[in-house]
Parts: C-alpha cells; sequence; structure tokens
C-alpha cells in the first residue's frame, strides 16, 4: 500500500483540472473493483469541454502516477486514485422496503444504477444492494424518487472478516 507521503506528494503534484478529470472518470465509471469508464477519449474531452490534446497531457500524467491505466475506449481509475481523492472505495449495504405492486419496476430501474449486485430477499426488507460507497449517495438519491421505495436502511462496510 502507498504511504500517506506519496499520497500527499501526488496531490501536490497534480492540477485542479487533472483532480476535476480524475473525479469525472469516477463518476462516470461502473464499479467493479476497478473503476471503468467505457468511452473513448474524444468522448470524455468533449463531456469536459476540452481538446482531445489537452486532455492526452492530464490523462498520461494521471497514468504516470499510477491513478488510472488506459485502452481503447477505456479508462481505469485505481484505488490510488480513490485515495488521492479522499474517497473510500468501501462496499456499502442497502437494505430497501418496496410496495409489492412496484417490485418488479424497482429491480429493472435498479439494473441501470451503479450497483455490483442486488438481491430480493425475505423478512423486514426486500431487497439488498450492494453498491461502492463512492456510489452511495447518487444511488440514494435516486432510489428516493423511485416510486414504490417505502423505507431504505445504508450500512459501509469497515473491515472484511473474509472473502
Amino acid at each position: 500500500m502507498e504511504s500517506q507521503v506519496e499520497t500527499e506528494t501526488i496531490e501536490r503534484e497534480l492540477t485542479e483540472r487533472q483532480l476535476q478529470i480524475l473525479q469525472f472518470l469516477l463518476k462516470k465509471a461502473q464499479p467493479l473493483r476497478v473503476y471503468t469508464v467505457y468511452a473513448d477519449q474524444d468522448q470524455i474531452a468533449r463531456e469536459l469541454g476540452m481538446t482531445r490534446q489537452a486532455l492526452s497531457v492530464h490523462l498520461k500524467k494521471l497514468k504516470d502516477f499510477g491513478l488510472i491505466r488506459t485502452g481503447r475506449e477505456f479508462v481505469d481509475v485505481t484505488e490510488k486514485a480513490l485515495r488521492v481523492l479522499r474517497m473510500s472505495g468501501a462496499e456499502a449495504i442497502v437494505m430497501a422496503k418496496v410496495a409489492p405492486k412496484y417490485r418488479q419496476q424497482v429491480y429493472d430501474k435498479l439494473k441501470e444504477l451503479p450497483i455490483e449486485k442486488a438481491y430480493r430477499v425475505s423478512g423486514d426488507y426486500d431487497l439488498v444492494i450492494i453498491a461502492r460507497e463512492i456510489h452511495i449517495n447518487d444511488l440514494l438519491r435516486i432510489m428516493s424518487q423511485m416510486e414504490g421505495i417505502e423505507d431504505t436502511r445504508t450500512f459501509i462496510s469497515l473491515e472484511v472478516i473474509k472473502e
């Protein structure tokens, strides 16, 4: 694991624009233990309002620091980048009660969201969702607007005891 000193050194070397690009990529990423953005650099540059050439310069520096990996039409955001952005890749568990007549609608909508897994369960709650902590605010905001969601409980994992 990288030291705190190395993380702070990288933070000092990054420009505001590079931090903005890193945050943008992380937000667009699909959580798969690595955070992958499936888009080509032209599309990313367009969405960030910059030229592809300018983006390439910034991506090279982010890559040199080990904060991203790039390939054809994808960018992976690394765990090291999460530390630089002071974000956690910890798992979040959301338990939700869903009104019976809206269950299928809710299940279908969840398939479009940045979650790792969703389980239909029996008991006090109808649904258990596993997501990354970095996506939890967006996930809860969207879920709060979904018809049929009656209650949610959210937990953030502190430590993996056994995987």
